[in-house]
C-alpha cells in the first residue's frame, strides 16, 4: 500500500517554511501545557502557553507571564531550547544535524534551507550551516562563560545557579531573544559592563545574519572584498547603534527614570545598550516605560528596521532599509539605475525592498490600530508593542502582560509573520503555480 503523500502546493518550500515553524509553536504550546512546565498546582492557561511558545519560537522575548515565577526549571528549559530551534532556524538545526550524522542533504530540505537562509545558490548551504552552527554554539559558549563567572563572582553564591543563569542569558542575548530569569530582566545587573556589554554584543552579532557571519568568517581581513550584502549590513549595523546610543544618550541623560543619578560609567554602558536592544535583543536593564517620548519614538523605528536578513533578528531588516534610501538617493539624483558600492542593483530587489516595507507598515500599523479598538491603552505605547513584536525584539513598556488575551492573540500573529518574513508569509498563500506567458500593453499614470 502507498504512504499517503502530502500535496505538492504544502511541500513547497516558500510555504514549508511557515508552516514547519507554525508546528514548533504548537509543540510548544503542547509541551508548556504540561503540569511539569507550570508551577504550583494544575498545568499552564492556554493563552499564556500560547504566547509563550510563539515568543519563544520567533526568538521575539515578549511574555504574559512573569518566566522567572510562573514556569519550573522544566518549562524554562523547554524556552530555552524553543529559542535556540528558532534562532538557527528550524530547517538549518535540522540540516546541521544532517550534516553530522548523515552527511547528505535531500534537494527538498537544501530548497526549504535556502529560502529560510537567505542563500544564493544551492551550494552554499553545507559549509553554510556547518559554519552558522560552530560558530554560534562557539560563541554562546564564551559568553555563558564570561556570565557565568561575573554572576558567580558578585551576583550568586554557588556556580550551579550562576553557570544557568550565564547559558540562559547567553542564549537568548544570541538569540536576540528577551527572556529573563529575573522579574526585572537584566535591571538589576545596570551599569555593570562586565555584563551589560557581553551580551549587547552577543545581541549585536546574533542580529547580523548567518549569511554575513559566514562571509566574515572567511574574509574578515578583507573588507574590500566584501558583497554589498556584507557591507550594507555590517556598516549600517555600525551606524544605527552610534545614532541609536548617541539619541539615547542625549535624551535620557537627565532623565531620573532612565539615566540621571547614576555615574558617567553607567550612563555609558547603559547608552550602549540603549543603541543596541531596540534593534532585535529586548533584555533591559532600565524601564522603557519610564524613557521620554522621544526615546520611545527612536526606539520604535529601531525596532521596525530590525538586523540582518536571515538572522534571528525582525523588523524589515538593515539592507532593505539601506536600499530604500539609495533609491531615493537615486531618483533625487536623476540617475537611471540604482547603484551601491559600484554595483548596480536590479529591478527585482528594489521591488522586493519596496514590498517588504509596504507590507511592514500595514502589518504594524493595521495592528496597532486593532489593539486600539480593543484597548483603551495610548497610541504611541500600543505602537511601541507592536513594533517590537513585528521586530521579534521583546522590548515592552509593561503593556503586553496588560492586554487582554484577544489582543495578545494578535501580537502572537504579529511575532509569526515577524519571525518567518513578511515576504515568505505573503508568497506562502499567493504562489504561481507558472509564469504568465504575455505582457500586458505598458501604462505610466501619474505618480506624485
Amino acid at each position: 500500500m502507498a504512504r499517503p503523500r502530502l500535496p505538492q502546493s504544502i511541500l513547497h518550500p516558500v510555504r514549508l517554511l511557515p508552516l514547519t515553524f507554525f508546528a514548533l509553536i504548537v509543540l510548544g504550546t503542547v509541551l508548556l501545557l504540561m503540569p511539569f512546565a507550570r508551577t504550583g498546582d494544575g498545568s499552564a492557561s492556554l493563552p499564556a502557553a500560547v504566547f509563550t511558545s510563539a515568543s519563544a519560537v520567533t526568538v521575539t522575548g515578549l511574555s504574559t507571564v512573569d518566566v522567572s515565577t510562573y514556569w519550573t526549571p522544566a518549562g524554562q528549559v523547554t524556552i530555552l531550547a524553543l529559542v535556540e530551534i528558532g534562532g538557527l532556524g528550524i530547517v538549518a538545526l535540522a540540516t546541521v544535524l544532517g550534516l553530522f550524522i548523515g552527511g547528505r542533504l535531500g534537494l527538498r530540505t537544501r530548497l526549504v534551507a535556502q529560502v529560510d537562509m537567505h542563500v544564493v545558490s544551492l551550494g552554499e548551504v553545507r559549509p553554510l550551516f556547518r559554519r552558522v552552527a560552530v560558530t554560534m554554539l562557539a560563541f554562546q559558549s564564551v559568553v555563558a562563560v564570561v556570565l557565568t563567572i561575573r554572576y558567580r563572582g558578585t551576583y550568586f553564591g554557588d556556580w550551579g545557579t550562576s553557570a544557568w543563569h550565564g547559558v540562559f542569558d547567553a542564549v537568548m542575548a544570541f538569540n536576540n531573544a528577551g527572556f529573563s530569569l529575573n522579574p526585572d530582566s537584566i535591571v538589576r545587573y545596570a551599569g555593570d559592563g562586565l555584563v551589560i556589554l557581553p551580551i549587547s554584543t552577543a545581541v549585536f552579532i546574533g542580529a547580523m545574519g548567518f549569511p554575513v557571519l559566514a562571509e566574515l568568517f572567511k574574509e574578515w581581513r578583507h573588507p574590500d572584498r566584501w558583497t554589498i550584502h556584507t557591507r550594507l549590513t555590517v556598516w549600517g549595523s555600525f551606524l544605527l547603534l552610534t545614532v541609536g546610543a548617541v539619541a539615547f544618550l542625549a535624551y535620557e541623560w537627565s532623565n531620573p527614570g532612565t539615566l540621571g543619578g547614576h555615574s558617567w560609567h553607567h550612563k555609558l554602558v547603559t547608552g550602549v545598550e540603549g543603541g543596541i536592544m531596540p534593534r532585535s535583543g529586548g533584555l533591559n536593564s532600565f524601564d522603557w516605560g519610564a524613557v521620554k517620548p522621544e526615546s520611545e519614538m527612536i526606539a520604535t523605528v529601531m525596532m521596525f528596521i530590525g538586523g540582518g536578513s536571515a538572522s534571528t533578528a525582525g523588523g524589515i531588516k538593515i539592507t532593505t532599509f539601506l536600499l530604500l534610501a539609495y533609491v531615493i538617493l537615486a531618483e533625487l539624483r536623476g540617475d537611471p539605475e540604482v547603484v551601491v558600492g559600484r554595483r548596480s542593483i536590479g529591478p527585482a530587489v528594489i521591488r522586493t525592498a519596496v514590498s517588504i516595507a509596504l507590507l511592514a507598515v500595514m502589518l504594524v500599523a493595521g495592528t496597532t490600530l486593532i489593539i486600539m479598538t480593543m484597548t483603551d491603552f495610548a497610541f504611541s505605547d500600543v505602537l511601541f508593542e507592536c513594533a517590537s513584536a513585528f521586530g521579534t525584539v521583546g522590548l515592552t513598556t509593561g503593556l503586553t502582560p496588560r492586554l487582554p488575551v484577544d489582543a495578545q492573540m494578535v501580537l502572537v500573529v504579529l511575532m509569526f509573520i515577524g519571525r518567518v518574513g513578511t515576504i515568505a508569509a505573503a508568497s506562502a498563500f499567493v504562489l504561481r503555480r507558472r509564469m504568465p506567458r504575455y505582457h500586458l500593453p505598458e501604462e505610466q499614470p501619474i505618480i506624485g
